[in-house]
């Protein structure tokens, strides 16, 4: 009996004294959940970006990265998810630098109307000196940008009546998300800039609410936008590439190698989307035009004369911000 009982200490034993010397192995095969978070609709690029962002950090990760995709704003409205974050969620949030503007105003700059002619030019930004003092000041709040490399695309206006000049928004109800800089741009362009959420754009143009709404011509046809909208003016008011963004205190637990598969697999992904973005673009176009739409190639400097008043009418911003943007834009060449 004593024997017998001595030999299941010496087991128990040698088991706990093996545990204890491995302690490196339960961390290198830990599996970290990631949820991704975004208000667009499945099949849209960035529901593309998002699977392809899935599938290759998974894979370089051997699975340690196990991502779950949320569309649709199923966790939450963007403000909710980013609540979330702050708090320490595991969760990476589709947003935009007009948002990111609550926290950092000179963020809001990259989404002024017209502040650059080449969306090549807004990458460019977000890899100079000044966006790494922005997104400083970003991590000192508790949030970090994971990757930047996400094209959104070019907003356009869709409406119930013609649009050819800027004196044709006049008195005009334009749908725009709920932030100060597109209430801003809309409001130097002539409209009525008038907050709602993307999902009750329709019934609001249908009811008569608004008289029109804005964004990449992919994102109207996918809200049925068409449906209840005849004319499609192509103001290129914004170019927009826009960041996936995670609370600091997430990807501080996260082990640094496995921090930079999520932020290289990020930057590949967004690469994959842009194609994407350009190849629908062009696909909603001939679409729209099957469907009767009248699409309109407006003159563009009218609208940019207009907007150049973006920087007077948005006083949170440093002084110096135009010119700062300017100067980098200048030294690209």
């Amino acid at each position: 009996m004593y024997k017998a009982l001595y030999s299941i200490s010496f087991i128990l034993l040698l088991t706990i004294i093996s545990a204890c010397s491995t302690p490196t192995s339960t961390d290198e095969e830990k599996v970290y959940t990631v949820n991704l978070a975004y208000g667009n609709q499945p099949g849209e690029p960035v529901d593309q970006v998002a699977h392809k962002w899935k599938e290759l950090a998974e894979e370089q990760s051997d699975g340690r990265l196990d991502f779950h995709l949320y569309p649709s704003s199923q966790l939450g409205s963007e403000a909710d998810v980013v609540e979330q974050a702050l708090f320490g969620s595991n969760v990476i949030i589709f947003t935009g630098y007009d948002f990111l503007m609550n926290f950092v105003p000179d963020m809001g700059v990259l989404t002024a109307p017209y502040i650059v002619d080449d969306v090549d030019d807004l990458f460019y930004l977000a890899e100079t000196d000044w966006f790494n003092e922005q997104r400083q000041e970003l991590k000192e709040i508790g949030f970090d940008v994971v990757t930047t490399n996400t094209l959104y695309g070019e907003r356009h206006l869709m409406t119930t009546r013609e649009v050819l000049t800027p004196d044709d928004l006049r008195g005009m109800k334009i749908r725009v998300p709920n932030n100060q800089m597109y209430i801003n741009t809309f409001s130097v362009l002539g409209a009525s800039p008038t907050p709602l959420p993307l999902g009750d754009m329709y019934a609001s143009l249908q009811q008569g609410v608004i008289d029109g709404a804005e964004n990449p011509i992919p994102v109207l046809e996918a809200s049925k936008t068409n449906e209840v909208a005849n004319y499609l003016a192509l103001t290129g008011h914004t170019k927009i590439m826009s960041p996936w963004v995670s609370g600091t205190e997430f990807l501080d637990e996260l082990p640094d190698d496995l921090l930079e598969i999520l932020r290289t697999t990020g930057d590949e992904a967004g690469e994959y989307g842009k194609a994407i973005v350009y190849e629908q673009e062009e696909e909603v176009l001939e679409l729209f035009e099957e469907q009767g739409i009248i699409i309109n190639e407006v003159d563009q400097e009218a609208f940019k004369e207009k907007a150049e008043r973006i920087f007077e009418v948005t006083p949170e911003w440093s002084s110096d911000l135009k010119e700062t943007i300017d100067e980098l834009l200048e030294d690209r060449g």
